[in-house]
Protein backbone atom coordinates (compact mmCIF):
# COMPACT_ATOMS: atom_id res chain seq x y z
CA UNK A 1 0.00 0.00 0.00
CA UNK A 2 1.57 3.66 -0.86
CA UNK A 3 2.01 5.77 1.92
CA UNK A 4 0.32 9.56 1.40
CA UNK A 5 2.69 11.90 3.05
CA UNK A 6 2.31 15.52 3.03
CA UNK A 7 4.69 18.07 3.31
CA UNK A 8 3.42 21.50 5.12
CA UNK A 9 5.68 24.49 3.41
CA UNK A 10 7.94 24.19 0.31
CA UNK A 11 11.11 26.10 1.66
CA UNK A 12 14.42 24.63 1.49
CA UNK A 13 13.80 21.18 4.03
CA UNK A 14 10.02 20.78 2.18
CA UNK A 15 11.43 20.44 -0.88
CA UNK A 16 13.71 18.56 -0.06
CA UNK A 17 11.46 16.25 1.96
CA UNK A 18 9.01 16.02 -0.66
CA UNK A 19 11.27 14.55 -3.38
CA UNK A 20 12.90 12.30 -0.61
CA UNK A 21 9.87 10.89 0.28
CA UNK A 22 8.97 10.90 -3.16
CA UNK A 23 11.98 9.23 -4.26
CA UNK A 24 11.22 6.27 -1.69
CA UNK A 25 8.00 5.35 -3.12
CA UNK A 26 5.37 7.89 -1.46
CA UNK A 27 2.31 9.61 -2.57
CA UNK A 28 3.42 13.01 -1.66
CA UNK A 29 1.42 16.40 -1.17
CA UNK A 30 2.80 19.82 -0.86
CA UNK A 31 1.29 22.44 0.99
CA UNK A 32 2.89 25.86 0.22
CA UNK A 33 1.15 29.19 0.69
CA UNK A 34 2.91 31.16 -1.73
CA UNK A 35 5.67 30.21 -4.18
CA UNK A 36 8.61 27.11 -3.62
CA UNK A 37 11.48 28.36 -2.51
CA UNK A 38 10.39 29.34 1.22
CA UNK A 39 12.01 32.52 2.86
CA UNK A 40 15.25 31.56 1.82
CA UNK A 41 14.47 31.78 -1.90
CA UNK A 42 12.11 35.02 -1.73
CA UNK A 43 13.43 36.85 1.25
CA UNK A 44 16.82 35.31 2.64
CA UNK A 45 19.97 33.86 1.58
CA UNK A 46 18.99 34.50 -2.24
CA UNK A 47 18.03 37.95 -2.47
CA UNK A 48 20.54 39.13 0.42
CA UNK A 49 23.43 37.22 -1.41
CA UNK A 50 22.44 38.75 -4.87
CA UNK A 51 22.09 42.05 -2.88
CA UNK A 52 26.01 40.94 -1.32
CA UNK A 53 27.74 40.63 -4.96
CA UNK A 54 26.57 43.93 -5.93
CA UNK A 55 28.01 46.03 -2.83
CA UNK A 56 31.07 43.56 -3.49
CA UNK A 57 31.35 44.86 -7.08
CA UNK A 58 30.84 48.48 -5.73
CA UNK A 59 34.02 47.77 -3.22
CA UNK A 60 36.01 46.62 -6.00
CA UNK A 61 35.30 49.68 -8.29
CA UNK A 62 36.14 51.96 -5.36
CA UNK A 63 39.83 50.39 -5.74
CA UNK A 64 39.53 50.26 -9.01
CA UNK A 65 43.09 52.24 -9.09
CA UNK A 66 44.98 49.77 -7.71
CA UNK A 67 44.52 47.41 -9.87
CA UNK A 68 45.44 49.59 -12.74
CA UNK A 69 42.38 50.38 -13.90
CA UNK A 70 41.10 54.38 -13.98
CA UNK A 71 37.43 55.06 -13.40
CA UNK A 72 36.38 58.70 -13.72
CA UNK A 73 33.39 59.49 -11.08
CA UNK A 74 31.61 58.23 -8.79
CA UNK A 75 30.36 54.79 -9.74
CA UNK A 76 26.36 55.23 -8.98
CA UNK A 77 24.08 51.78 -7.68
CA UNK A 78 21.06 51.27 -9.98
CA UNK A 79 18.88 49.75 -7.31
CA UNK A 80 16.01 49.07 -9.97
CA UNK A 81 18.16 47.06 -12.17
CA UNK A 82 19.19 45.23 -9.23
CA UNK A 83 16.12 44.25 -7.98
CA UNK A 84 15.03 43.50 -11.27
CA UNK A 85 18.38 40.88 -11.50
CA UNK A 86 16.95 39.66 -7.98
CA UNK A 87 13.78 38.89 -9.56
CA UNK A 88 14.50 37.14 -12.99
CA UNK A 89 16.97 34.92 -10.32
CA UNK A 90 14.45 34.09 -7.99
CA UNK A 91 11.98 33.01 -10.73
CA UNK A 92 14.30 30.66 -12.53
CA UNK A 93 15.00 28.94 -9.34
CA UNK A 94 11.22 28.52 -8.57
CA UNK A 95 11.24 27.31 -12.00
CA UNK A 96 13.68 24.64 -11.79
CA UNK A 97 12.80 23.66 -8.27
CA UNK A 98 8.77 23.50 -9.94
CA UNK A 99 10.19 21.43 -12.74
CA UNK A 100 11.91 18.86 -10.11
CA UNK A 101 8.62 18.39 -8.26
CA UNK A 102 6.84 17.88 -11.09
CA UNK A 103 9.26 15.36 -12.40
CA UNK A 104 8.89 13.55 -8.80
CA UNK A 105 4.67 13.47 -9.27
CA UNK A 106 4.52 15.70 -6.46
CA UNK A 107 1.03 17.62 -5.97
CA UNK A 108 1.00 20.53 -5.00
CA UNK A 109 -1.81 22.69 -3.15
CA UNK A 110 -1.67 26.47 -2.26
CA UNK A 111 -2.74 27.39 0.44
CA UNK A 112 -1.82 27.64 4.35
CA UNK A 113 -2.58 24.23 6.43
CA UNK A 114 -3.76 23.48 10.09
CA UNK A 115 -4.20 20.06 11.57
CA UNK A 116 -7.70 19.53 11.92
CA UNK A 117 -7.82 15.88 13.09
CA UNK A 118 -5.47 12.97 13.57
CA UNK A 119 -4.73 12.19 9.61
CA UNK A 120 -6.33 15.51 8.33
CA UNK A 121 -4.86 18.76 6.83
CA UNK A 122 -7.18 21.62 6.37
CA UNK A 123 -5.95 23.62 3.95
CA UNK A 124 -7.78 27.34 3.43
CA UNK A 125 -6.56 28.51 -0.13
CA UNK A 126 -6.66 31.88 -1.30
CA UNK A 127 -10.02 32.52 -1.90
CA UNK A 128 -11.00 31.39 1.31
CA UNK A 129 -12.14 27.63 0.01
CA UNK A 130 -11.25 24.77 2.42
CA UNK A 131 -9.60 21.67 1.62
CA UNK A 132 -9.50 18.48 3.19
CA UNK A 133 -6.06 16.51 2.91
CA UNK A 134 -5.39 13.01 5.06
CA UNK A 135 -2.07 11.80 5.14
CA UNK A 136 -0.38 8.56 6.87
CA UNK A 137 2.94 10.45 8.06
CA UNK A 138 2.99 14.58 7.82
CA UNK A 139 6.17 16.55 7.61
CA UNK A 140 5.99 20.05 9.39
CA UNK A 141 8.04 22.65 7.65
CA UNK A 142 6.19 26.21 7.98
CA UNK A 143 9.32 28.25 8.62
CA UNK A 144 9.41 30.84 10.63
CA UNK A 145 8.79 34.55 10.70
CA UNK A 146 11.03 37.71 11.78
CA UNK A 147 10.69 38.96 15.12
CA UNK A 148 9.22 42.54 16.41
CA UNK A 149 9.94 44.84 19.23
CA UNK A 150 6.18 44.93 20.49
CA UNK A 151 6.58 48.80 20.65
CA UNK A 152 7.93 49.22 17.08
CA UNK A 153 5.46 46.90 14.87
CA UNK A 154 6.96 46.71 11.22
CA UNK A 155 5.55 49.34 8.32
CA UNK A 156 7.73 48.54 5.29
CA UNK A 157 8.46 52.05 5.85
CA UNK A 158 10.84 53.51 8.65
CA UNK A 159 10.66 50.19 10.55
CA UNK A 160 11.63 47.24 8.34
CA UNK A 161 12.10 43.80 8.76
CA UNK A 162 15.10 42.02 6.94
CA UNK A 163 12.45 40.98 3.97
CA UNK A 164 11.47 44.66 3.87
CA UNK A 165 15.11 45.28 3.33
CA UNK A 166 15.62 43.43 0.63
CA UNK A 167 13.18 45.14 -1.21
CA UNK A 168 13.38 48.84 -0.94
CA UNK A 169 13.03 50.88 -4.06
CA UNK A 170 15.16 53.23 -2.80
CA UNK A 171 18.43 53.48 -0.72
CA UNK A 172 18.08 55.47 2.52
CA UNK A 173 20.70 57.93 3.22
CA UNK A 174 21.22 56.70 6.84
CA UNK A 175 20.18 53.32 8.67
CA UNK A 176 20.07 51.85 12.06
CA UNK A 177 20.42 48.18 12.44
CA UNK A 178 19.13 46.99 15.69
CA UNK A 179 21.03 43.65 15.92
CA UNK A 180 24.59 42.47 15.29
CA UNK A 181 23.76 38.89 14.60
CA UNK A 182 24.10 37.21 11.26
CA UNK A 183 21.13 38.91 9.30
CA UNK A 184 22.12 42.54 11.19
CA UNK A 185 25.30 42.32 10.10
CA UNK A 186 25.12 41.19 6.18
CA UNK A 187 22.90 44.00 6.06
CA UNK A 188 25.18 45.78 7.70
CA UNK A 189 27.53 45.21 5.42
CA UNK A 190 26.04 44.99 2.08
CA UNK A 191 23.97 48.53 2.50
CA UNK A 192 27.23 50.44 4.23
CA UNK A 193 29.16 49.41 0.72
CA UNK A 194 26.31 50.79 -1.34
CA UNK A 195 26.85 53.80 0.57
CA UNK A 196 24.11 53.85 3.19
CA UNK A 197 25.59 55.22 6.43
CA UNK A 198 25.18 52.24 8.47
CA UNK A 199 24.92 52.57 12.71
CA UNK A 200 24.42 48.83 14.42
CA UNK A 201 23.61 48.48 17.95
CA UNK A 202 24.10 44.96 19.90
CA UNK A 203 23.01 44.88 23.23
CA UNK A 204 25.55 42.22 24.18
CA UNK A 205 29.64 42.62 24.15
CA UNK A 206 30.63 41.62 20.86
CA UNK A 207 29.27 41.47 17.37
CA UNK A 208 27.91 37.85 16.05
CA UNK A 209 27.80 36.70 19.62
CA UNK A 210 26.70 33.06 19.02
CA UNK A 211 28.23 30.13 20.52
CA UNK A 212 29.23 28.84 16.90
CA UNK A 213 31.36 31.84 16.50
CA UNK A 214 34.71 31.90 18.20
CA UNK A 215 35.59 35.00 20.40
CA UNK A 216 38.97 35.53 18.45
CA UNK A 217 37.11 35.55 14.99
CA UNK A 218 34.62 38.31 16.23
CA UNK A 219 37.56 40.45 17.48
CA UNK A 220 39.20 40.16 13.94
CA UNK A 221 35.23 40.91 12.31
CA UNK A 222 35.02 43.69 14.50
CA UNK A 223 38.30 45.16 13.42
CA UNK A 224 37.39 44.89 9.74
CA UNK A 225 33.99 46.49 10.31
CA UNK A 226 36.08 49.64 12.00
CA UNK A 227 38.42 49.75 8.57
CA UNK A 228 35.38 49.80 6.81
CA UNK A 229 33.66 52.57 8.26
CA UNK A 230 30.25 50.80 9.90
CA UNK A 231 29.84 52.16 12.78
CA UNK A 232 28.56 49.91 15.78
CA UNK A 233 27.52 50.04 19.77
CA UNK A 234 28.10 47.45 22.01
CA UNK A 235 26.08 46.79 24.92
CA UNK A 236 23.53 48.97 23.62
CA UNK A 237 19.81 48.90 22.94
CA UNK A 238 16.86 50.78 21.55
CA UNK A 239 15.21 52.19 23.69
CA UNK A 240 12.19 54.02 21.56
CA UNK A 241 11.78 55.71 17.96
CA UNK A 242 10.38 59.31 17.55
CA UNK A 243 8.91 59.36 13.77
CA UNK A 244 9.50 62.93 12.13
CA UNK A 245 8.26 62.55 8.51
CA UNK A 246 11.02 61.19 6.27
CA UNK A 247 12.89 60.84 9.14
CA UNK A 248 13.26 59.44 13.22
CA UNK A 249 15.23 59.95 16.15
CA UNK A 250 16.09 56.69 17.48
CA UNK A 251 17.31 56.71 21.69
CA UNK A 252 20.01 53.94 22.73
CA UNK A 253 20.55 53.40 26.19
CA UNK A 254 23.60 51.49 27.17
CA UNK A 255 22.60 47.96 28.28
CA UNK A 256 24.68 47.76 31.32
CA UNK A 257 24.06 51.09 32.58
CA UNK A 258 20.99 52.71 31.51
CA UNK A 259 21.97 56.72 32.65
CA UNK A 260 24.52 56.36 29.49
CA UNK A 261 21.92 57.38 26.80
CA UNK A 262 22.35 58.56 23.58
CA UNK A 263 20.42 60.01 20.71
CA UNK A 264 20.60 59.21 16.47
CA UNK A 265 18.99 60.99 14.00
CA UNK A 266 18.93 58.18 10.86
CA UNK A 267 16.07 57.78 7.71
CA UNK A 268 14.74 54.26 8.72
CA UNK A 269 15.46 51.47 11.25
CA UNK A 270 16.17 48.12 10.43
CA UNK A 271 14.85 45.51 13.51
CA UNK A 272 17.35 42.22 12.88
CA UNK A 273 16.77 40.83 16.10
CA UNK A 274 15.80 36.96 15.45
CA UNK A 275 12.80 34.85 14.06
CA UNK A 276 10.16 32.94 15.63
CA UNK A 277 9.22 29.55 14.49
CA UNK A 278 5.44 30.00 12.97
CA UNK A 279 3.79 27.42 14.95
CA UNK A 280 0.75 29.84 15.75
CA UNK A 281 -2.38 28.22 14.58
CA UNK A 282 -1.17 25.19 13.20
CA UNK A 283 -3.57 23.19 15.24
CA UNK A 284 -0.20 21.12 17.37
CA UNK A 285 -2.25 21.32 20.04
CA UNK A 286 -5.55 19.29 18.83
CA UNK A 287 -3.07 15.80 18.28
CA UNK A 288 -0.81 16.78 21.26
CA UNK A 289 2.40 18.05 19.47
CA UNK A 290 4.82 19.31 22.25
CA UNK A 291 7.24 22.45 21.75
CA UNK A 292 9.73 23.96 23.80
CA UNK A 293 10.13 26.95 26.43
CA UNK A 294 11.19 29.12 23.29
CA UNK A 295 8.83 27.52 21.20
CA UNK A 296 10.36 25.30 18.68
CA UNK A 297 8.49 22.17 17.86
CA UNK A 298 9.98 19.09 19.68
CA UNK A 299 11.60 16.23 17.71
CA UNK A 300 13.98 13.84 18.26
CA UNK A 301 17.07 12.63 16.43
CA UNK A 302 14.98 11.25 13.57
CA UNK A 303 13.36 14.28 12.86
CA UNK A 304 9.82 12.69 14.40
CA UNK A 305 7.79 14.89 16.63
CA UNK A 306 5.99 13.60 19.69
CA UNK A 307 3.37 12.27 17.89
CA UNK A 308 4.77 9.28 16.19
CA UNK A 309 3.68 9.97 12.55
CA UNK A 310 4.73 13.64 12.67
CA UNK A 311 8.01 15.30 11.87
CA UNK A 312 8.87 18.02 11.54
CA UNK A 313 12.36 20.16 10.57
CA UNK A 314 13.63 23.33 9.72
CA UNK A 315 13.31 26.96 11.06
CA UNK A 316 9.95 25.48 13.04
CA UNK A 317 12.02 23.60 15.37
CA UNK A 318 13.11 27.28 16.54
CA UNK A 319 15.71 28.76 18.04
CA UNK A 320 16.99 25.91 20.13
CA UNK A 321 18.33 23.77 16.88
CA UNK A 322 19.81 25.76 13.71
CA UNK A 323 17.80 27.86 12.07
CA UNK A 324 20.24 27.50 8.88
CA UNK A 325 18.61 26.69 5.57
CA UNK A 326 21.26 23.90 4.61
CA UNK A 327 20.49 22.40 8.25
CA UNK A 328 16.54 22.22 7.37
CA UNK A 329 17.97 20.90 3.97
CA UNK A 330 19.62 17.65 5.70
CA UNK A 331 16.87 17.66 8.60
CA UNK A 332 14.55 17.23 5.04
CA UNK A 333 16.40 14.20 3.67
CA UNK A 334 16.64 12.60 6.94
CA UNK A 335 12.26 13.01 7.65
CA UNK A 336 12.08 12.32 4.16
CA UNK A 337 14.09 9.01 4.89
CA UNK A 338 12.14 8.25 8.09
CA UNK A 339 8.38 9.33 7.22
CA UNK A 340 9.14 6.37 4.38
CA UNK A 341 10.56 3.24 7.01
CA UNK A 342 13.82 3.83 7.19
CA UNK A 343 16.09 4.69 10.13
CA UNK A 344 18.25 7.43 9.69
CA UNK A 345 19.76 9.76 12.26
CA UNK A 346 20.11 13.33 12.33
CA UNK A 347 23.99 14.71 12.98
CA UNK A 348 24.76 18.06 14.30
CA UNK A 349 28.59 17.31 15.13
CA UNK A 350 29.58 19.30 11.94
CA UNK A 351 27.18 21.91 10.92
CA UNK A 352 28.89 24.90 8.86
CA UNK A 353 27.96 28.49 9.73
CA UNK A 354 28.65 31.06 7.45
CA UNK A 355 27.89 34.79 7.50
CA UNK A 356 28.21 36.20 4.17
CA UNK A 357 29.93 39.89 4.89
CA UNK A 358 32.56 41.84 4.14
CA UNK A 359 34.87 40.02 4.97
CA UNK A 360 32.76 36.42 5.82
CA UNK A 361 33.08 34.83 8.31
CA UNK A 362 32.32 31.03 8.50
CA UNK A 363 32.64 28.29 11.30
CA UNK A 364 32.45 24.58 11.78
CA UNK A 365 32.61 22.30 14.73
CA UNK A 366 33.65 23.30 18.58
CA UNK A 367 35.81 26.58 19.72
CA UNK A 368 37.92 26.82 22.09
CA UNK A 369 35.93 27.63 24.74
CA UNK A 370 33.40 24.67 23.76
CA UNK A 371 35.99 22.39 23.70
CA UNK A 372 37.57 23.15 27.12
CA UNK A 373 34.16 23.41 28.43
CA UNK A 374 33.59 19.96 27.67
CA UNK A 375 37.01 19.25 29.69
CA UNK A 376 38.67 18.39 26.39
CA UNK A 377 42.38 19.10 26.10
CA UNK A 378 43.03 21.08 22.95
CA UNK A 379 45.68 23.28 21.09
CA UNK A 380 44.78 25.94 18.52
CA UNK A 381 46.54 27.27 15.55
CA UNK A 382 46.32 30.75 13.89
CA UNK A 383 47.17 32.05 10.26
CA UNK A 384 46.54 34.96 8.68
CA UNK A 385 45.07 35.76 5.38
CA UNK A 386 47.94 38.09 4.42
CA UNK A 387 50.45 34.99 4.55
CA UNK A 388 48.33 33.35 1.36
CA UNK A 389 49.32 34.88 -2.03
CA UNK A 390 46.05 34.69 -3.73
CA UNK A 391 44.98 37.03 -0.70
CA UNK A 392 46.95 39.56 -1.84
CA UNK A 393 46.24 38.69 -5.72
CA UNK A 394 42.66 39.52 -4.78
CA UNK A 395 43.21 42.56 -2.54
CA UNK A 396 41.64 41.51 0.41
CA UNK A 397 44.31 40.44 2.76
CA UNK A 398 42.35 40.86 6.40
CA UNK A 399 41.26 38.33 8.04
CA UNK A 400 42.53 34.58 9.72
CA UNK A 401 42.17 30.91 10.27
CA UNK A 402 41.62 29.27 13.47
CA UNK A 403 41.57 25.50 13.87
CA UNK A 404 40.67 24.09 17.25
CA UNK A 405 42.72 20.14 17.74
CA UNK A 406 42.62 17.30 20.38
CA UNK A 407 45.88 17.91 22.26
CA UNK A 408 46.16 14.01 22.04
CA UNK A 409 44.84 12.75 19.66
CA UNK A 410 45.78 15.60 16.94
CA UNK A 411 41.81 14.97 15.58
CA UNK A 412 40.36 18.25 14.00
CA UNK A 413 37.19 19.26 16.47
CA UNK A 414 36.86 22.67 15.25
CA UNK A 415 37.49 25.31 12.39
CA UNK A 416 36.67 29.29 12.46
CA UNK A 417 38.08 31.42 9.48
CA UNK A 418 37.22 35.36 8.62
CA UNK A 419 38.22 36.47 5.58
CA UNK A 420 37.53 36.47 1.69
CA UNK A 421 35.50 33.67 0.78
CA UNK A 422 35.76 31.57 3.47
CA UNK A 423 32.00 30.47 3.24
CA UNK A 424 33.46 28.15 0.10
CA UNK A 425 36.69 27.07 2.34
CA UNK A 426 34.64 25.94 5.45
CA UNK A 427 33.33 22.52 3.86
CA UNK A 428 36.82 20.95 3.40
CA UNK A 429 36.98 21.33 7.39
CA UNK A 430 33.07 19.90 8.02
CA UNK A 431 34.28 17.18 6.08
CA UNK A 432 37.39 16.63 8.12
CA UNK A 433 35.42 17.08 11.61
CA UNK A 434 32.84 14.54 9.52
CA UNK A 435 35.54 12.21 9.05
CA UNK A 436 37.12 12.48 11.90
CA UNK A 437 40.66 13.47 10.12
CA UNK A 438 43.76 14.59 12.29
CA UNK A 439 46.11 17.50 11.33
CA UNK A 440 48.38 15.24 9.98
CA UNK A 441 46.01 13.78 7.37
CA UNK A 442 44.84 17.48 6.37
CA UNK A 443 48.88 18.51 5.33
CA UNK A 444 48.98 15.41 3.46
CA UNK A 445 46.26 17.08 1.38
CA UNK A 446 47.73 18.70 -1.49
CA UNK A 447 46.20 22.01 -1.92
CA UNK A 448 46.56 24.09 -5.57
CA UNK A 449 48.55 27.24 -5.72
CA UNK A 450 47.67 30.00 -5.70
CA UNK A 451 44.85 29.94 -4.09
CA UNK A 452 42.92 30.80 -0.59
CA UNK A 453 42.30 27.34 0.14
CA UNK A 454 45.72 27.13 1.11
CA UNK A 455 45.57 28.61 4.36
CA UNK A 456 43.72 25.44 5.68
CA UNK A 457 46.99 23.53 4.64
CA UNK A 458 49.10 26.58 6.05
CA UNK A 459 47.29 26.07 9.35
CA UNK A 460 47.62 22.24 9.47
CA UNK A 461 51.04 22.43 8.71
CA UNK A 462 51.14 24.98 11.72
CA UNK A 463 49.60 22.43 14.13
CA UNK A 464 52.73 20.00 13.30
CA UNK A 465 55.33 22.75 13.35
CA UNK A 466 56.01 22.79 9.97
CA UNK A 467 54.25 26.10 8.34
CA UNK A 468 55.88 27.42 5.51
CA UNK A 469 54.52 30.92 5.76
CA UNK A 470 52.28 31.88 8.64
Amino acid sequence: MTLNITVLGGGPGGYAAAIQSARSGAAVTLIEQARVGGTCLHHGCIPSKIMKRSAELMDDLSRAWEFGISLSGKTPIDLRQLMHRKTQIIANQVKGMSAQLTQHHIHIVRGTGKIADPGVLKVVDAQGTEHPIEWDRLILAPGATPVEIPALPFDGETILSSSHALSLESLPQSLLIVGGGVIGCELGAIFSSLGVEVTLVEALERLLPLPAVDEDISKVFQREMKKRKLRFHLHTQLDRVEQNRDRCTATLVHAQDPAQVQQLEVEKVLVCIGRRPRTAGLGLDRVGIKTDSLGGIMVDDHMRTTLSNVYAIGDVLGPSGWMLAHVATMEGLVAGVNATGGDQVMDYRAVPGAVFTQPEVASVGLTQKAAEREGIAVNTYTVLFRHVGKAHVIGHIGGEAKVVVNRDTHEVLGAHMVGPHVTELISEWALAIHTGCTLEQMTKTIHPHPTLSEISQETALKGIGSNLYG
